[in-house]
């Protein structure tokens, strides 16, 4: 996971793929997170980076 406190506390809103991304992020900054806006998009994590298919399901 490549995300930091700055990251963060940046964000407006977070998006994730999945639930348990959700999970993960809430777990390791708790105190941080709380406040924000999570959003798990209910995609699951089987594409690569960049997919073509990815970013059509996402547009």
């Amino acid at each position: 996971m490549h995300v930091s406190v700055e990251d963060i506390q940046w964000a407006d809103y977070i998006f994730v793929m999945e639930k348990a991304h959700k999970k993960k992020l809430s777990s390791k900054f708790a105190r941080v997170i709380r406040d924000q806006k999570v959003i798990s998009l209910d995609i699951p994590d089987d594409y690569e980076f960049m997919d073509d298919r990815l970013i059509e399901i996402l547009q």
